[in-house]
């Protein structure tokens, strides 16, 4: 299966499940009469409930690929209206076809924002839920479903147990909240021994807008000027994660370590670099990182994976970083999707590559990174 632009395979490096009920069905049985339910709700739509969240999740938006921008506005739809490609397995092979897309990397969308509830028991139940599901659904067609499992962490020991389960399910990757549990950052120290088990079992890291207090949707609206400004700002939390994550020694302590910065897009990268190094060649006596011993940016090429839909500005800069970690995605089907278009992303972006440049970010690098 070939993209129409120099028929180079595509593999989407981000897709998306839209979460059936069923999901959850397989729940830890304390938490059966929490468990996230989907409703019709009066202006919502199809939505899920989860308890402890501030509102329900409108899945009319999370399966909204292919709707006109002005369409967008319309969320109240019911379930079955919706594109059955987000929950089994026939749609979406039929929905990859369509979009000229090999395989896709598949990360959860209720479970998005799952990440930001404040209770961690109920997150690693949902989380293992989810887990369960999504190693059923992949089943239906391996080769073209690659799935990442989601993990607590609510301690490191258990976080551990969780990557194990994860490879043991055949996931090719572990997807994280973007804000841990607990105390301790992702950089500090006490994080070493799960950061060298994901070595170990070689599962590369995924940190996903929008599962983090810094770009949590529900603040979008809270910042300055009109409520599309806070659109700008959901790249902003992934970003602080890749910069404490280099900073903070985590890519010194383990060199092997590969993290994927997922959905935050990739033209921003050689400016964030110059920036990086700056702060470190400038200011690193004061302002002090955490035992690094290369600038920043060598950390950055070498350890972090981007992905981006359509942001053209990646043909205009790859000479500019490292093009072995750009990926390609569609983002199906949620609403910032290229499907059922993503020749036409592919082609402005494939204006500024070589057929190899473009082959890498299409192909090559999701492949090599996930073993496909």
């Amino acid at each position: 299966m070939t993209t129409r632009a120099d028929n180079i395979i595509a593999i989407s490096a981000d897709s998306h499940i839209c979460e059936p009920p069923e999901a959850f069905d397989d729940i830890d049985p304390a938490f059966r009469d929490r468990k996230p339910t989907l409703v019709q709700h009066e202006t919502l739509g199809a939505a899920f409930v989860v308890e402890g969240l501030p509102m329900p999740v409108p899945m009319s938006m999370i399966n909204a690929a292919g709707r006109t921008a002005e369409e967008l506005a319309d969320i109240n739809r019911k379930w079955d209206d919706l594109n059955h490609g987000g929950w089994e397995v026939g749609p979406r092979l039929e929905a990859q076809d369509l979009d000229g897309v090999s395989a896709e990397v598949l990360y959860p969308s209720v479970g998005m924002i799952i990440c930001l509830h404040p209770d961690a028991d109920f997150r690693k139940a949902c989380f293992d839920a989810y887990n369960r599901w999504l190693a059923g659904f992949c089943e239906g067609a391996p080769d073209r479903l690659i799935g990442i499992g989601q993990a607590a962490v609510r301690t490191i020991d258990e976080g551990i147990e969780e990557l194990q389960q994860i490879k043991d399910f055949g996931f090719r990757g572990v997807m994280l909240a973007g804000d841990p549990v607990g105390d301790d950052d992702y950089d500090q120290p006490s994080w070493d021994p799960f950061w060298q088990a994901c070595v170990d079992l070689d599962l590369p890291v995924s940190f996903h807008i929008l599962t983090s207090k810094a770009d949590d949707l529900a603040n979008m609206r809270q910042g300055r000027g009109p409520d599309i400004n806070g659109f700008m700002s959901i790249i902003r939390g992934c970003q602080d994660i890749m910069g404490m994550m280099v900073f903070g020694g985590v890519f010194e302590r383990h060199p092997d370590l590969k993290v994927v910065c997922v959905e935050a897009d990739a033209g921003w990268v050689p400016h964030y670099l110059y920036r990086m190094d700056h702060a470190y060649n400038r200011h690193r006596f004061w302002l002090k990182p955490g035992g690094i011993t290369k600038v920043p940016s060598e950390y950055f090429r070498e350890n972090i994976y981007v992905t981006f839909q359509d942001d053209a500005v990646v043909g205009r800069m790859a000479d500019m970083c490292n093009i072995e970690r750009i990926m390609w995605a569609n983002d199906f089907p949620h609403s910032d999707s290229t499907w059922p278009r993503s020749d036409e992303a592919i082609a402005l972006l494939a204006e500024g590559l070589t057929r190899p440049q473009l082959k890498r970010v299409l192909h090559d690098n999701c492949a090599e990174l996930y073993k496909l």
